[in-house]
């Protein structure tokens, strides 16, 4: 039998990376958003894998507070017109997500691995 190491990687390291949480090379995703089927480097499996709504949640709850919170502290300081909070709104609130996204759903994924965390079942 021909036993390979894998080093004990970090999540914060591999995941935002969109690396395999095994051996750190292969891609973890194939498209944006998509989930590989396997890494091609190792050949992980990543039935394991479910983002579900978590990253979208966590990456909504940040750039909210981070929108909201730039929008007050510029009517607070200096009380511009409205176009203004227009031009520093939309950018904060479309491009912010979509950078963050990606490496939030990595990030969950390869906690996941890491920690073995399943869907809940109900034994009879």
């Amino acid at each position: 039998m021909n036993d390979v190491y894998y080093p004990d990687l970090s999540p914060l390291q591999t995941g935002p990376a969109g690396k395999c949480p095994r051996c750190g090379r292969g891609k973890l995703f194939e498209g944006y958003l998509t989930v590989a089927d396997r890494c091609t480097s190792c050949g992980l499996s990543y039935d394991f894998a479910d983002g579900g709504d978590g990253a979208a949640w966590f990456v909504m709850l940040f750039v909210c507070v981070a929108g909201v919170g730039s929008i007050l502290g510029v009517e607070v300081a200096y009380s511009p017109p409205y176009w203004v909070h227009a031009l520093i709104a939309i950018p904060v609130l479309i491009v912010l997500p979509l950078l963050l996204l990606r490496p939030v759903k990595g990030l969950l994924i390869n906690q996941q691995w890491k920690t073995g965390a399943r869907e809940g079942r109900l034994h009879k």
